[in-house]
C-alpha cells in the first residue's frame, strides 16, 4: 500500500509534465508548421538549440539551482520535454495545410487561428495522443531517476524513486523494499507503452494493416 501511495506523486509529476509538454508542443509545432518560411525557420532553430542540450543535464541543473519541490521538478522536466511533440505536430500540420478543406476554409475568409485550432490541430489528434502516452512514461522514469539520486521531491513527500533509494542500503537484508517500487515503475511504464501502441494501431489505418 505504501508503494501505491507514493505512486501518486510519481504519476502526478509524470502526468503534469506531459500535459505541459502537450500544450507547449502543440502550439509551437502548429504555428511553426502553419506559417512556414522564416517563422518556421526561427522557431525550429530555437527548438534545435534546446534539443542539443542533454535533457538530464538541464533537469539536474535546474533541480540544483531552484528550490526543491513538486513544481520545480515539473518545470525542469518541461524545459526541453515539449520539443518532440512540437516536431510531430509541425510535420502533421505541414502535410495538412495544403488539403482542400483547409484551402476552402481559407478562401471563405477563415482566420489563421480558426484554421489552426478548428481544422488542422484536431486532425492531428492521433499522433498527438500516441506521443503523449509515450511521453508520460519518460517523465515518470526521469522523476524516479532524479529521486533515486536525491534530486527529487523533498521529505515528507516520497515517490517510487525515493523508495528505491531508501531501500538500497538494506537491500541485502530486505530486498523486497527495493523490489516493490522498481516493480511499479516498470509496470506503469509498460502500461503506458502498451496504451501508446494500441492507440497508434487504432488511429493509424496504415499501421493497423
Amino acid at each position: 500500500m505504501h508503494a501505491l501511495g507514493t505512486g501518486k506523486i510519481s504519476l502526478f509529476i509524470g502526468l503534469m509534465a506531459s500535459l505541459i509538454d502537450l500544450i507547449i508542443g502543440v502550439i509551437w509545432g502548429a504555428v511553426s508548421g502553419f506559417f512556414g518560411g522564416k517563422v518556421d525557420e526561427y522557431m525550429m532553430r530555437v527548438a534545435d538549440i534546446l534539443y542539443g542540450v542533454p535533457y538530464l543535464l538541464v533537469v539536474i541543473l535546474l533541480m540544483v539551482v531552484m528550490p526543491p519541490g513538486l513544481w520545480t521538478m515539473i518545470i525542469a522536466m518541461t524545459i526541453t520535454g515539449w520539443i518532440s511533440m512540437a516536431r510531430i505536430v509541425r510535420g502533421q500540420v505541414m502535410q495538412l495545410r495544403s488539403e482542400e478543406y483547409v484551402l476552402a476554409s481559407k478562401s471563405l475568409g477563415a482566420s489563421n487561428s480558426r484554421l489552426l485550432f478548428r481544422h488542422l490541430v484536431p486532425n492531428t489528434i492521433g499522433p498527438i495522443l500516441v506521443t503523449l502516452t509515450l511521453t508520460i512514461p519518460t517523465a515518470i522514469f526521469t522523476e524516479a531517476f532524479l529521486s533515486y539520486l536525491g534530486l527529487g521531491v523533498p521529505a515528507p513527500r516520497a515517490s517510487w524513486g525515493t523508495m528505491a533509494s531508501d531501500a538500497l542500503p538494506a537491500f541485502q537484508y530486505t530486498p523486497h523494499q527495493l523490489f516493490f517500487p522498481a516493480f511499479f515503475i516498470c509496470l506503469t511504464i509498460l502500461a503506458f507503452n502498451v496504451i501508446g501502441d494500441g492507440l497508434r494501431d487504432a488511429l493509424d489505418p496504415k499501421e493497423s494493416k
